[in-house]
């Protein structure tokens, strides 16, 4: 029986969380943390610690296009 395919259309925001995301669950499987019991587990670990930061870096950092139009601020 052929896999099924799956088709994605993630936004910007969406590919930079994913990837962090990724970036935090392969940290778990290189230090052999992640079993068949607790993938799904730190799976969801790892995307909400990506949202997480995402969020705290959106809190801290003014991008250019936030920034104010009025040069006195």
């Amino acid at each position: 029986m052929p896999d099924k395919s799956h088709y994605f259309s993630l936004q910007p925001s969406e590919k930079a969380i994913f990837q962090s995301a990724a970036n935090i669950y392969a940290a778990y499987v290189a230090s052999n943390q992640v079993n068949n019991d607790n993938q799904a587990k730190l799976m969801k670990k790892s995307i909400n610690a990506a949202i997480a930061m995402a969020k705290n870096v959106e809190n801290i950092i003014q991008s250019d296009e936030e920034m104010s139009a009025d040069p006195s601020l």
